[in-house]
């Protein structure tokens, strides 16, 4: 039977605390929404765990990804990508705050309309971003920080 491990993943706190090392536990899975980018996903994180006001009730049905496969410019992808999770449903049915965090990072270039919300979570990854996770550690900073910087959220919904 498979256990459950933990993960270095860099946390981007929504309250404008600075980012730090959290670890991001993953289970063994068996199927979920997120399953659609593999056909026999057999782990799933869970970030949710470091996301304030996110409606708990709903597994991962409360948040979805973005990965970040390469930075504006470059010419090949990552050998090692990272995935980043955002809340999408409130315990309440509000918005998540804006990621002040992030909002800092992005400086003049901030537009409300897309803006981060809620506490991120991001990890890497090597091959398929539900089987093969891999520590993250803060060198990885500066990459997601120009990321951040140039590329707003996806969306809440």
């Amino acid at each position: 039977m498979e256990q459950i491990i933990n993960l270095d993943a860099i946390l981007f706190p929504a309250d404008g605390r600075s980012p730090s090392l959290v670890l991001l536990m993953i289970s063994p899975m068996t199927t979920t929404h997120h399953a659609s980018y593999t056909q026999n996903p057999s782990r799933m994180p869970h970030p949710e765990v470091h996301m304030d006001y996110i409606d708990e009730t709903l597994g991962s049905r409360a948040w979805k990804y973005q990965l970040v496969e390469a930075l504006d410019g470059m010419n090949r992808k990552f050998t090692c990508p990272y995935i980043i999770f955002y809340p999408v449903v409130s315990r309440d049915d509000m918005p998540f705050p804006i990621n002040k965090t992030i909002q800092a990072m992005q400086g003049q270039t901030f537009d409300e309309g897309h803006a981060w919300r809620g506490n991120i979570v991001v990890a890497k990854y090597r091959d398929n971003p539900f089987t093969s996770m891999m520590d993250i550690s803060m060198a990885d900073f500066p990459i997601l920080k120009n990321y951040l910087q140039m590329h707003g959220s996806p969306g809440q919904v």
